[in-house]
């Protein structure tokens, strides 16, 4: 072999040996949905980047890819069972394994993005079913009725949690009287710490985990609460209130609270739509109380997720169901950016200071620039595969590559810069 192919070996063996410690699940990096990946295109071609797989064969739902061992995990429905999916880089699918019950109510699909480790991979079925599996041979190592076994309560949508990974511990929020959030040892699956109950049914949030005032926590959203646990013991470290809906007929519905928080300098921002309107948070100093900031009625996430560029928030905001315009919004005061109206309102990520953002109503995808001037969208095109239904999952850079999921297909687009 010749010397230079040699040291590309050794780099390949070395980069994996350091991925392999690396966590692969929902919206990277650490749940901010900013990527750190570079060397991206900063427009793309008039009828999109180039297309280089997808499969269409895939149950349906909403969760999106997650990655390991060269290999690419996605989770979907299928006889009344949430599946685990593993497909090679290629989208070609491995292995399908049944990891839970899914939700019997309205949205069945799944919609919990896969955690993934070295060898392991954990899910969240929507009934709050928790597994792990071997990422390899797709073996079942331990099931866990995580729910159920804490009489953990659910709202009209059932479960959307993706597992939070932590040295030896997952963290799992099934909610109810008994108890707000549980630790298990994610080796054998073992109950760790159960903290006490806040009395509330779970969002369908997956938290953050921060370090702040020499205490590790979980920053996480009930249907009516914004709460901190201490992630050594179980400890409620503090909870504030969501603001009411300004809208009095939505006051009587079960909301849906399904958008991670941001956390920055010992802050916290949520947002929650219809109506609820967002919030910052500012901890005390000991970290063990909590006090709203400012609130905001202009960026009213529904479900798309939100995200922080220098110190600005961009997201999508809901107008109705069916609608609902993008914005930005300052990060320290709260104050309206711009609003524009964009399709329809949608998921969106961050990399490279460009904003990628996904319709949900007809599934068109924008490369837009994040700035707090204005919205200045810079490409655009349009997914056109998978079965009828919204377009809900989120997108996700990998290795210079755009993952799109819709329903029943999952593409692959090349965004390489050239």
């Amino acid at each position: 072999m010749k010397p230079g192919y040699i040291v590309f070996l050794i780099f390949l063996s070395v980069s994996s040996g350091i991925s392999s410690q690396e966590v692969s699940d929902w919206r990277p990096d650490n749940r901010t949905g900013v990527s750190s990946e570079t060397g991206l295109m900063k427009s793309w071609p008039a009828k999109g980047p180039t297309m280089l797989w997808s499969n269409l064969d895939l149950p349906k739902g909403h969760s999106s890819p997650s990655f390991g061992n060269n290999q690419i995990f996605i989770t979907g429905l299928k006889d009344g069972k949430d599946i685990l999916i593993a497909l090679d880089m290629e989208g070609n699918i491995l292995w399908q394994k049944p990891m839970g019950r899914a939700w019997n109510g309205s949205n069945p699909e799944s919609r919990a993005t896969p955690t993934v480790q070295q060898d392991k991979v954990y899910t969240c079925s929507g009934y709050g079913d928790l597994a792990c599996f071997n990422a390899l041979s797709g073996e079942l190592i331990w099931s866990y009725e995580a729910s159920e076994k804490n009489k953990g309560t659910y709202g009209s949508w059932g479960i959307a949690e993706s597992i939070l990974l932590d040295g030896e511990k997952l963290y799992y929020s099934p909610g109810g009287p008994e108890t707000m959030t549980i630790a298990l040892n994610k080796t054998t699956g073992e109950l760790l710490w159960r903290s006490e109950s806040i009395d509330d049914k779970p969002g369908y949030v997956s938290p953050v985990l921060i370090d702040y005032a020499g205490i590790r926590m979980i920053i996480n959203v009930s249907m009516d609460h914004v709460f901190a646990v201490d992630a050594s013991n179980g400890d409620i470290l503090w909870k504030v209130e969501h603001e009411q809906s300004s809208n009095p007929a939505m006051r009587r519905y079960d909301l849906i609270k399904c958008t991670t928080p941001l956390y920055r300098d010992g802050k916290v921002y949520v947002t929650g739509g219809y109506d609820t309107g967002g919030m910052k948070i500012t901890m005390s100093e000991d970290g063990k109380k909590a006090n709203v900031d400012w609130t905001d009625l202009v960026l009213d996430n529904h479900h798309g997720g939100v995200i922080e560029v220098d110190g600005y928030i961009y997201g999508s905001n809901w107008l109705n169901n069916g609608n609902g315009n993008w914005c930005c919004i300052d990060w320290d005061t709260g104050d309206k950016m711009w609003e524009e109206h964009w399709n329809c309102k949608g998921s969106i990520i961050s990399a490279e200071g460009m904003l990628y953002i996904y319709d949900e109503k007809n599934g068109n995808v924008g490369l837009v620039k994040a700035k707090p001037d204005n919205f200045e969208l810079v490409s655009s095109f349009k997914i056109t595969l998978g079965d009828m239904g919204p377009f809900w999952a989120h997108p996700v850079i990998h290795n210079r590559i755009l993952y799109i999921r819709h329903i029943n297909a999952l593409m692959a687009f090349d965004i390489a810069a050239r």
